[in-house]
């Protein structure tokens, strides 16, 4: 096997997309971004315990944004070379000319972008134990996570097959515009998953998945994870039907993400502008909960999702987006800024952390799934979604779940083929719990939750 040569953006790379930005406002640009992407990606994967598949995947690519006349464009390219690029940016130029004029397009105010991006390494998230991963390093730790031939035996199932994967990767990223910015964000990763799938005596089949994933090496724990996929499958055998009703929802911390997208999209100026949000004339009302508030913690140093700027270069920082059930933001770019007459924020979430807090109260300590389960004594605990969706006009959804039926906070049986109906404003004001127990690797740091008084349908 051959061995991965570790390559970011070199200096030459730089040099020629500084190159593209003088070019281009030289032959009729008025203003001008250059986003030069490169990254690379190995991965190693198993199909019952043998290896099955090699990747190896290396991207660069240029995206050009144009401002000319009045008009904007957006355009790629994968050649930085001196003709070639030149005459790509001329076409580019010649494109956006044909465009209608929108007044509204122009660069971020140099006093809002990030002045101290330089390396691309002050977030912590560049490990350099990346640039001694091996074929044969990646294959070992691969072969780690396999259980598919020391699983220990059950007589209630087999175990038919199980693929996992160890994979790592460098993102480099460096953004230059005419308004004088110039940064670069520079992340690797480090990830293991696995899926099993087994039969129980009745031949019904269940699957079961288990990942781990940070930006550092020393943050993934490949151990286990083989074991805990299969306790996930062998949890789900047996489901039986329920009745439904309104019900108390416990929505694990794999999947609790499902049901605050929504609220992030709604919270997007684009949404607003158009709009497509449920959200829109909320901004410094009390929409949610007292206890519900969700910062976005785009500075915190080495862990997932965080960021010194945005895509316009744009500095982040540390803020609450929902403060106390009060609509602190909305995520407004410089365009989104002109069209609606707002101030501009940044634009997207990048690190979002649900504050925790039970039985009424904000949380000290760690709260954990099961806490909120004995606090919330009977319900359903959903822990996969099927399928479904949600209106981004009135926030009405309706989404198929499964997962298990508890008594007095204890797991009784599996459910699933069950539905989920209302409206995203009512459920999160029926937000009874949160818990401390977001998965460390997650960019976005949504925790267990709990909701009162859910609709489910059988």
């Amino acid at each position: 096997m051959t061995e991965t040569k570790i390559s970011g953006i070199t200096e030459e790379e730089k040099k020629a997309a500084r190159h593209c930005l003088e070019y281009a406002i030289r032959h009729g640009a008025s203003q001008a971004r250059i986003s030069l992407n490169k990254s690379t990606l190995d991965s190693f994967q198993l199909l019952n315990g043998e290896l099955d598949k090699v990747s190896h995947c290396a991207d660069r690519s240029v995206f050009i944004y144009l401002y000319v006349d009045g008009k904007y464009g957006t355009y790629s390219t994968n050649r930085l070379e001196g003709n070639d690029i030149e005459d790509f940016i001329c076409k580019a130029i010649d494109s956006t000319r044909m465009l209608s004029a929108d007044s509204m397009r122009k660069l971020a105010d140099p006093a809002r972008t990030e002045k101290d991006a330089v390396s691309g390494r002050e977030m912590g998230l560049y490990d350099t134990e990346y640039e001694s991963m091996t074929a044969r390093k990646r294959l070992e730790l691969a072969m780690e996570g396999t259980i598919f031939n020391t699983a220990e035996k059950d007589e209630r199932y087999s175990l038919i097959s199980e693929e996992c994967e160890y994979s790592d990767s460098i993102d480099d990223n460096y953004v230059i515009d005419s308004n004088g910015f110039e940064g670069r964000h520079t992340e690797t990763s480090f990830s293991f998953w696995t899926e099993v799938t087994i039969e129980d005596r009745k031949g019904h089949k269940y699957s079961g998945y288990w990942w781990t994933s940070s930006p550092r090496f020393t943050g993934i724990n490949i151990t286990g994870c083989g074991d805990c996929a299969l306790r996930k499958a062998a949890a789900q055998i047996g489901p039986r039907r329920d009745n439904g009703g309104k019900m108390t929802m416990v929505v694990d911390n794999l999947t609790s993400s499902r049901l605050i997208s929504p609220v992030f999209s709604a919270l997007g100026g684009s949404a607003i502008q158009q709009h497509n949000s449920f959200l829109e004339d909320t901004l410094g009302k009390k929409i949610f909960p007292e206890h519900f508030t969700v910062m976005d913690m785009a500075r915190t140093e080495g862990m997932s999702g965080a960021r010194m700027f945005d895509t316009e270069g744009v500095a982040t920082k540390d803020r609450a987006v929902i403060d106390h059930g009060t609509v602190s933001m909305y995520f407004i770019n410089t365009y989104m800024s002109g069209k609606l007459g707002m101030e501009p924020t940044v634009e997207g979430i990048s690190r979002p952390v649900v504050s925790p807090f039970i039985n009424g109260k904000a949380a000290d300590g760690m709260v954990g799934q099961q806490e909120i389960l004995e606090s919330c004594g009977d319900g359903i605990l959903v822990t996969g979604f099927n399928g479904g969706n949600c209106n981004p006009v009135t926030g009405n959804f309706s989404y198929g779940v499964e997962g298990f039926v508890f008594r007095n906070g204890k797991i009784m049986h599996p459910v699933k083929e069950m539905v989920i109906t209302g409206d995203m404003i009512t459920l999160w004001n029926s937000l009874i719990a949160a818990g401390s127990d977001a998965r460390p690797g997650a960019r976005w740091q949504i925790p267990t939750l709990a909701f009162a008084g859910v609709d489910f349908s059988a």
